[in-house]
């Protein structure tokens, strides 16, 4: 199956994911010191960022004209919406930043090669993260699946404060709608400025 467009999804026609609990364990866990590649070429080191940042996983984009990874890809629940999910983050990316995240990123156990390919030619304005060793998805035990012999993350959101996990969203579908969910939890939960001495 060629994927045409990777934008133009009738989300009535796509299984929703349940919620398998996978990530119940996550809020208010603290953040490992992992670095990752970036898109930008840096290595970045979540746990040591200070503030607010916001984090959005997917299992893997899709390149128009390619082939998906296996024919039945729309059919496993989540699986489907990775880019229009990372594009509703890069259409709001200034709303989030004026909604106090000092930082947003996307992560996927893709390479970097493919991550930065897919940045470019989306015009992202926000690095995409390659946890390609599946470090950070161990150390956190982020909910996964298997699919042809690779390990995906499945999708969700994190809102980290000062490396600790103080929002989870999961399940996330549909994809496109994850973007405007976050920013409207960061307009209803500013995040607290330490005091001044």
């Amino acid at each position: 199956m060629s994927q045409k467009n990777l934008l133009e999804v009738d989300w009535s026609q796509i299984p929703a994911p349940a919620d398998d609990g996978g990530a119940a364990h996550l809020k208010g866990l603290t953040l490992p010191a992992i670095g990752l590649r970036a898109t930008d070429d840096n290595s970045v080191d979540l746990s040591a960022l200070p503030g607010r940042t916001v984090v959005f996983a997917y299992p893997r984009t899709g390149e128009p004209g390619k082939i998906a990874l296996v024919d039945d890809w729309d059919m496993i629940p989540g699986a489907r919406g990775c880019t229009p999910q990372t594009c509703a983050f890069r259409d709001l990316f200034a709303d989030l930043k004026a909604a106090g995240a000092g930082q947003v990123y996307g992560l996927s156990t893709q390479s970097n090669a493919y991550q930065t390919e897919m940045a470019s030619r989306l015009h992202l304005p926000f690095p995409v993260l390659s946890d390609e060793k599946l470090a950070l998805t161990r150390a956190l035990n982020l909910p996964t699946m298997e699919v042809a012999g690779l390990t995906l993350i499945k999708r969700l959101a994190l809102i980290v404060d000062d490396a600790r996990i103080t929002h989870v969203f999961y399940p996330v579908f549909p994809p496109d709608r994850n973007a405007g969910d976050v920013l409207d939890w960061l307009k209803a939960n500013p995040a607290k400025t330490p005091a001044k001495g």
